[in-house]
């Protein structure tokens, strides 16, 4: 149901230090990705569902948002990419707002996704990973 979700924070290396504590115990493990963000997730043989967790300023975040304080971002797995362009259209067709196109995904490997932003401002994502996303 679920491909990735993800939050700001103030303080990598605190925030990875917390994370890394609390991933062993469920089963998980953290993968670095750059020097601004890290992923929790189950293991790079499954690299989904995923929480990002990082100090960059996401492209979709609403005017006033910071770390602690801004709009939701989370990620549905579509099956296909008439599956996501459906999903577009029908966000927008019950009163979403686009935030993102139907297309691929440029720096994510064979990805396609959609973004609106629901009722209330929170960035919804439909998306569809390789060999889908082809």
């Amino acid at each position: 149901m679920l491909d990735h979700t993800g939050f700001v924070v103030s303080d990598l290396q605190q925030a990875r230090r917390f994370y890394d504590a609390i991933a062993k115990p469920l089963g998980l493990g953290t993968i670095d990705i750059g020097e601004h963000a890290f992923l929790l997730g189950r293991s790079a043989e499954e690299p989904t569902p995923y929480l990002w967790i990082g100090t960059l300023r996401p492209s979709y975040w609403a005017e006033g948002s910071r770390p602690g304080l801004n709009q939701m971002h989370i990620a549905f797995t579509a099956p296909s990419k008439a599956a996501v362009d459906a999903f577009y259209q029908a966000a927008l067709a019950a009163g979403g707002r686009d935030n993102g196109k139907p297309g691929p995904r440029e720096g994510v490997e064979e990805l396609y996704a959609a973004f609106v932003l629901d009722t209330d401002g929170n960035n919804i994502e439909a998306c569809c990973r390789r060999p889908a996303a082809r």
